[in-house]
């Protein structure tokens, strides 16, 4: 079975976030595999080892992207595809567009996403693909089961759980639950340095102009206010509740 897994590279969930000048400062920062696509990347490797195939992990970035790629790869997966983003401007619309255009023409029997990236927490692009590859999509599955190509999916639907069957070849996202991701081996990462990675410029993937034209902006980042220090009232009853709604009324003007 052949498996394609899309991931991105974003900070570390430990960083620090700082922004400047109205954009967030990538200065010293650590990069990781986002955490919802590791459970992507096991899934993938886990089905490999037990029924046989190929895992291929894409991603779009900037050169130090390839990281992320070879983490993958040292976790089990068999090839790597970066499309370079070189600095060019994209939207979950374009990165989607770029994705497919990439895909198409590959064998794949499912390919497999995370629920969503921790960094814009969107949620679009896998679906966006799926979109554009004309596949079924099932969001946010906690357990996958496949015989026969015909998949029987568990997914989260607001604290309950949803089966749905689909058949091959199919899109699906990566919720927590689904797995426990395994780390790199030192055998692992050796072999990751010799396995094949292509690299692909935007402008190879024959996509029109329009194609390649955002349809969202971000126009302002921003950090939340902080919080300021909470109020003990003290005195009786009666007395807290009438200042409460005093406080609510003039300060907060909730009330």
């Amino acid at each position: 079975m052949n498996i394609l897994v899309l991931l991105k590279q974003t900070f570390d969930t430990e960083e620090k976030i700082v922004v400047q000048n109205g954009q967030i400062s990538e200065d010293g920062v650590e990069f990781i595999i986002n955490p919802y696509d590791e459970y992507a990347i096991e899934e993938a490797v886990k089905w490999k080892e037990e029924i046989g195939g190929e895992v291929t992990v894409l991603t779009v970035g900037p050169a130090r992207s390839e990281s992320a790629l070879r983490t993958a790869l040292a976790m089990g997966a068999d090839k790597a595809v970066l499309i370079e983003q070189d600095g060019k401007e994209a939207d979950e619309y374009v990165v989607a567009k770029w994705i497919a255009a990439a895909i198409k023409g590959r064998a794949f029997d499912l390919i497999l996403g995370g629920n969503m990236a921790v960094d814009s927490g969107s949620g679009q692009v896998a679906i966006r693909v799926a979109e554009e590859l004309g596949i079924p999509h099932v969001s946010t599955i906690t357990r996958l089961s496949i015989r026969d190509r015909m998949a029987t999916i568990e997914r989260d639907v607001e604290g309950d759980v949803e089966v749905v069957e689909v058949a091959l070849p199919f899109l699906a996202t990566a919720q927590q639950g689904l797995n426990e991701p395994r780390y790199p081996s030192l055998p692992g990462i050796m072999k990751a340095k010799k396995k094949p990675m292509e690299r692909l410029a935007v402008e190879d993937l024959g996509l029109a102009q329009d194609e390649g034209k955002m349809r969202t902006a971000v126009i302002e980042q921003y950090l939340p206010p902080k919080k300021q220090a909470g109020r003990v009232l003290q005195g009786e009853v009666k007395q807290q509740v009438s200042e409460l709604v005093q406080l609510l009324r003039s300060d907060a003007k909730v009330i």
